[in-house]
């Protein structure tokens, strides 16, 4: 891009401010602000200005744990069948760093371990390998890492062999950066010579695999699913063949592991429909009157919350690719340069992140298989250094799960 390319783009989306600096860089310094302007997309800001409210809320029934044990044979069966024809692969979100547990390497390096070591990551992978195990086959492991834990997610991996795991199968890519704006929507510069920018939210997982170019490797190896899931989660089963059967069996384009709710506002995205279709609403949207709804048996109406692991369709989601999520905008402390183009470090929020979120790709698919699992043997999330959902009880579900630590 020229700099009379980045003037246009920046006068058409007002944001000349992010070239105040131009005359004082390096050539160097020059392309690198020049490059960064070219990628970034400028119309999400004006975007995120428009984005639609939530629809009309009600119910979707869930499989309950009771029923897919009845079940559990034959769905097993079909989901190890799925998984030995290389028709599912894993997808692992793994941008962030393990800054609130103390930490300054990305969260997945963080040991979890007592009296030995082991690594997120490494509970992870374990947790995979016992379906390798009974599969006999390694299917595809996407890992989604940051612009900031990239070389040293890669490096981790590397070092410990993979813990394990088949290289070859082991796929990075990086996932795409959105900009930080002021209350006004004008984008920050963090240096003279760089645009402030952070991760575009969780949503952004499958449009930055298909800019890696790894639609290919989905399209050449017959890929059929993808099982999403997050970091965080250290009891996370993945590629489970049961959920992955049950999905196939019910003909369902898409699949969201649940957990029964410890109480009605327990802080957790509650499985619902949206004007119809499958969706989740945020425990922030959840109005006094839909969490106290009851169901035909006295139940909670909206008693499920989703542990972020979901199977998607890749038909479909190859389909939507070119539909854009809805933004969620973010109040937060960004450091930033001032006028004078000195650094600022805020201790309030001074401008907005944009984001979109995985759940919302729930509502882009025709429908969805609610599958519920047992909280205490699949939800161990490690957000916090102490109290809940944190190292402390992390440790505490893996050894209720027989993990050595």
């Amino acid at each position: 891009m020229t700099k009379e390319e980045a003037i246009r783009k920046c006068e058409k989306y007002n944001q000349t401010q992010v070239l105040r600096f131009y005359d004082e860089l390096t050539d160097a310094e020059r392309n690198e602000l020049l490059t960064q302007i070219e990628d970034t997309d400028f119309s999400l800001i004006e975007r995120a200005a428009h984005e639609a409210k939530k629809g009309e809320i009600t119910p979707i029934k869930a499989m309950t744990a009771e029923r897919i044990k009845e079940n559990e044979e034959k769905f097993k069966a079909l989901g190890l069948e799925e998984i030995r024809k290389g028709h599912v692969a894993a997808v692992l979100l793994a941008g962030g760093m393990g800054t609130r547990l103390g930490s300054d390497k990305p969260k997945g390096c963080f040991n979890i371990g007592i009296n030995r070591e082991l690594y997120i990551f490494e509970c992870l992978i374990n947790n995979t390998m016992e379906v390798v195990k009974e599969a006999g086959n390694y299917p595809y492991f996407f890992v989604m890492t940051s612009d900031k834990n990239h070389d040293m997610t890669v490096e981790f991996f590397t070092e410990h062999n993979f813990f394990g795991y088949e290289k070859d199968k082991v796929l990075f890519f990086k996932q795409e950066m959105a900009p930080a704006t002021d209350n006004d929507g004008k984008i920050f510069l963090e240096e003279k010579n760089r645009l402030a920018t952070s991760p575009n939210g969780n949503g952004g997982w499958f449009s930055s695999m298909v800019k890696a170019g790894y639609d290919k490797v989905i399209k050449d190896n017959g890929i059929k699913f993808l099982n999403v899931f997050a970091v965080d989660n250290v009891l996370q089963r993945i590629l489970d063949p049961v959920f992955i059967g049950a999905t196939v069996d019910g003909k369902f384009s898409s699949g969201s592991k649940v957990i029964k709710k410890a109480a009605p506002d327990e802080k957790v995205g509650v499985i619902c429909l949206e004007d119809g279709k499958p969706s989740v609403v945020e425990y922030y949207e959840l109005t006094d009157d839909l969490m106290n709804t009851k169901d035909e048996n006295g139940e909670p109406a909206y008693n499920y919350g989703v542990i972020l692991n979901y199977l998607f369709d890749t038909g479909k989601l190859l389909e939507t690719i070119n539909n854009p999520l809805p933004l969620h905008v973010v109040d937060k402390k960004i450091p930033c340069l001032d006028e004078a183009g000195n650094y600022v470090k805020p201790e309030t929020p001074n401008g907005h992140k944009y984001e979109t979120l995985i759940l919302d790709m729930v509502h882009m698919m025709p429908d969805n298989l609610p599958f519920e699992v047992i909280r205490e043997r699949e939800f161990a999330p490690v957000k916090n250094k102490e109290g809940i959902d944190s190292v402390v009880s992390a440790r505490e579900l893996l050894k209720k799960n027989g993990v050595e630590l």
